[in-house]
């Protein structure tokens, strides 16, 4: 027996921002703001990638993003 699918908007929120390599702006709780692409995600983590640099966020961490265009 198969466990039931468990997506969510937030999956598909990043799942769209990934595949369309769209720039996004993400604000963090602590009001730090990161600009780039989001290139994978997992449950607690976003690799976020901007240029030759990347940097892998913790979910709990992230208060909003902001996509550079309307979805």
């Amino acid at each position: 027996m198969s466990a039931p699918s468990t997506a969510t908007i937030q999956d598909a929120f990043l799942r769209h921002l990934r595949e369309n390599k769209l720039d996004v702006t993400m604000f963090h709780v602590n009001g730090i703001k990161l600009q780039g692409q989001i290139r994978h995600f997992d449950n607690f983590t976003v690799l976020l990638v901007r240029g030759s640099g990347s940097q892998v966020v913790y979910k709990h961490a992230i208060s909003s993003i902001h996509p550079a265009e309307p979805i």
